[in-house]
């Protein structure tokens, strides 16, 4: 009996191709992330050059997120038709090519679409590349370099920060500056040659014979570093399944779909609840603004080590469980934050909120992809994904609607609320992975 493209992978110690693949995302993360706030560091400048209301920078910023829904569904299907690395070829092409027209945009009609469709290529970038992560590395690892890659990643945040710090003041036009530096994932075709193409896809499309060939060149490059390898490992392994957007929605993959969507929608409504409205509502606690802005500051700290204890812990223990007690752990850390009127305890729940949002963020992305088969798992993490980010695009109007009936506290019960519905989805009805070959 043939062994499965899942079961060689799955045997591989982490050799120079592994770090290769650790590299080269991570570069296209890190300008994934910090595109992603690109607006959010030239919004302030734009604002003041074109004169807009602050509507129009929301309508802005919700393109952003249509752009992303859009991304996530269409780029997941596209990535289960041509392949993955040829999808993040294209998808890093085309956030970065439209990131790169948003700094000639000539008004807020023409920004407005350039961040409509920067949004679609960086959702979709974001689908292919998790999925990529967890069909090249062996099971035990793949949630391990997840994390190491969104740590990396994350990096680009205040690294845009900075860059707008010292480009935005330099002339009325030095916000542009902000988005040629977010477009620099352009560069990334100059290094995707050293990229395999994933052999469970080639697989999951009866392309058996690409499929030993980048495998059989795999196990070469793994003894001639790591000497013999070790036998393969009999382990539970996901049935393998036919594809198709239909697949969806067949009875053996709807409930995880189902399940999916409730603790990706959870888990938007929980992220940008908080994130979003941090300067804003401290300021409407009664705090000065800049007291609020360096709060926030200090509080973003956190990401970075957030991702890096992901790292650390993901592969330690069932995903599932890990899933279940962070999002425990945000909703109780959110809730102390918003019920208190002590600084110091505000600063220090509100870092560890931000740290654990971003441990929680590489655990999902692992835990997604590992819990479908090959020929959907683009497909089914995008559509997930994707009406998450989608569901950003009404969370705002809740939050307003709460602070303005029931004051301050209301808001961190409803995000406190979300992030219990993501735990009780994923703790009740989510799958075991941990060690499982990926079909």
């Amino acid at each position: 009996m043939r062994p499965t493209a899942g079961m060689r992978l799955d045997r591989l110690p982490i050799v120079s191709f592994h770090r290769r693949i650790l590299w080269l995302l991570s570069f296209i993360f890190f300008f994934e992330l910090g595109d992603l706030n690109t607006f959010a560091f030239a919004a302030p400048a734009v604002r003041q050059a074109w004169g807009l209301d602050i509507a129009t920078i929301g309508r802005i910023v919700a393109a952003t997120f249509v752009g992303m829904f859009i991304g996530a569904t269409t780029g997941g299907w596209f990535s289960d038709r041509v392949g993955r690395k040829r999808a993040l070829i294209v998808t890093t092409l085309w956030y970065s090519g439209f990131s790169l027209l948003n700094a000639f945009a000539l008004g807020p009609t023409g920004l407005f679409i350039t961040r409509l469709l920067t949004g679609v290529g960086l959702s979709a970038m974001t689908v292919v590349g998790i999925t990529y992560i967890s069909e090249m590395f062996p099971a035990d690892k793949r949630g391990t370099y997840q994390g190491w890659i969104m740590t990396v990643g994350l990096c680009g945040i205040p690294a845009t920060a900075y860059v707008a710090r010292y480009c935005v003041p330099l002339a009325p036009w030095g916000w542009r500056l902000v988005f040629v530096w977010g477009s620099l994932g352009i560069l990334f075709p100059l290094f995707a040659s050293k990229l395999e193409e994933s052999p469970l896809w080639y697989e999951s499309n009866h392309e058996l014979t690409k499929a030993d060939e980048v495998l059989d060149r795999l196990e070469a490059a793994a003894q001639a570093e790591a000497g013999s390898l070790p036998q393969m490992r009999d382990r539970v392994r996901l049935d393998q399944q036919d594809g198709g957007f239909k697949a969806l929605f067949s009875r053996w993959n709807f409930p995880r779909v189902a399940l999916f969507l409730v603790a990706w929608i959870g888990q938007t409504l929980g992220f940008y609840g908080f994130t979003a409205w941090v300067p804003t509502l401290l300021v409407a606690h009664g705090f000065s603004l800049v007291q609020s802005l360096a709060w926030s500051s200090v509080m973003s700290l956190g990401a970075v080590p957030g991702a890096l204890i992901a790292a650390l812990v993901s592969d330690r223990w069932n995903r599932r469980w890990w899933v279940t007690i962070v999002a425990l752990l945000i909703a109780a850390c959110g809730l102390t934050y918003g019920l208190s009127f002590r600084k110091e305890i505000i600063m220090v729940f509100g870092f560890l909120v931000t740290m654990l949002i971003q441990t929680f963020a590489p655990l999902l992305y692992a835990y997604t992809a590992e819990c479908f088969p090959t020929a959907i798992r683009n497909s089914a993490t995008g559509l997930t994904y994707g009406v998450g980010r989608l569901a950003n695009a009404f969370g705002p109007f809740a939050v307003a609607a709460l602070y303005a009936h029931y004051g301050y506290a209301s808001v961190f019960v409803y995000i406190a609320a979300s992030w219990v519905v993501v735990a009780l989805a994923i703790g009740g009805f989510g799958p075991l992975t941990r060690g499982k070959i990926l079909a």
